[in-house]
């Protein structure tokens, strides 16, 4: 049996058929392309350059960029599906599909002007990756207790500060930067700004040695005078909170993806183990207990897609969608990792070893309730709007 013939069909109303060759299309390049990178990526901690270019040229990190700059002129959701298919063969290459698209992509459509559209959307099409930084050594789940320090001098903004967890940022060209020009204004001084790779004063630092989604970069940025163009401020000075909490609640649904992906992934190496695997003189796909744990995995698998998807189509008719995204990536960050676990116990030894790839997703999982809002952040989200639905 194949592996195709293990993926559970998605029922014909969730797509459309643009949707459905969209999807098929990335499942196919994923397995091909991707698939045979995986080991390899993951023992050397970096991206294959010629997938980098693969992925440009198929148009995967410029969905969202309108035609008029080279972009494929998607959707929001047309992302989603693609982070989900990608993830289920790497979830460290849907990271970087997903924050170069839910992210830095849709920051530039939302809160650019029309020259910084120009200027850089369509070179996030043509072959730039992009990195977002608001994490610092002392704002995590507190985003905005900022250090970095901006200050205007004339025709630019001088950049002091540190950095860190910032993904893609090994192999971005620009990165969309959060600092305060008034640490006493509180968020009401957070700023964001553009910021070129070759920015004076700009250093992207050491890589981080990570437990999952190892190809992924994950660096210190380091601010030293760093000088940026008064024209590379993003929206308006002390308005950088809000460009955050926007695009990290489009970003959460794009996790939400890369965790079903996930998932989805576990779950198909699993199944087919369960179907070769012989005890007792058959496969150990007959007997209950495994069949039960398939089951369940199955089921919380279609749940979370179900979460995230309605979250993404929510998006996409620009309505509220604020605790949709946080439950969808509350659940699926635990499915995730609940299916990549059991994963491992089917595969019983031989899930504990790199010869199989379960034991990857296992690692790749846990980053899931971490990164993009903790898992009770979410859940802190989710309660303040039921509650405030009831009052």
């Amino acid at each position: 049996m194949t592996l195709d013939a293990l993926t559970p069909p998605l029922p014909l109303t969730q797509l459309n058929e643009e949707e459905q060759l969209f999807r098929s299309a990335v499942h196919d390049f994923a397995r091909q392309s991707i698939g045979p990178l995986v080991r390899q990526m993951d023992d050397e901690q970096q991206f294959s350059s010629s997938l980098i270019e693969e992925l440009f040229s198929l148009g995967l990190m410029g969905i969202e960029v309108p035609e008029e700059y080279g972009g494929a002129g998607g959707t929001f959701f047309q992302a989603v599906l693609a982070v989900e298919e990608i993830s289920a063969v790497d979830p460290s290459v849907g990271v970087l599909v997903d924050v170069q698209n839910t992210l830095c992509v849709n920051a530039l459509l939302k809160w650019g002007t029309a020259e910084q559209k120009k200027n850089y959307l369509s070179r996030l099409a043509g072959g730039m990756v992009a990195a977002y930084a608001l994490s610092e050594a002392s704002s995590g789940s507190d985003a905005f207790a900022l250090q970095t320090r901006a200050v205007r001098e004339r025709d630019e903004y001088v950049l002091n500060g540190r950095k860190l967890w910032i993904s893609n940022s090994r192999e971005a060209g620009l990165f969309i930067v959060f600092a305060t020009l008034d640490p006493a204004a509180g968020y009401k001084g957070i700023t964001a700004f553009l910021v070129d790779r070759d920015a004076p004063g700009f250093t992207v630092g050491k890589k981080e040695d990570k437990l999952g989604i190892r190809a992924s970069s994950t660096c210190e940025l380091i601010f030293d005078d760093c000088r940026v163009p008064a024209a590379n401020l993003l929206g308006v000075e002390g308005k950088g909170y809000k460009i955050a909490i926007e695009t990290l609640n489009e970003g959460r649904i794009g996790i939400g993806a890369q965790m079903l992906g996930l998932a989805q992934g576990a779950w198909n190496h699993a199944a087919k183990y369960a179907l070769e695997r012989k005890q007792f003189g058959k496969p150990i796909a007959e007997f209950q207990a495994v069949q039960f744990s398939i089951a369940e995995m199955a089921t919380e698998i279609e749940a979370a897609r179900l979460l995230v998807y309605n979250a993404a189509r929510l998006k996409d008719a620009k309505l509220d969608f604020v605790r949709e995204a946080a439950m969808a990536k509350y659940f699926s960050s635990m499915v995730a990792e609940r299916v990549a676990s059991l994963a491992v116990e089917i595969h019983g030894g031989y899930g504990f070893v790199k010869d199989y790839p379960v034991e990857k997703y296992y690692r790749d999982a846990k980053i899931g309730k971490i990164y993009e809002g903790t898992s009770n952040m979410q859940l802190a989200t989710i309660a303040k709007l039921v509650l405030r639905n009831l009052a």
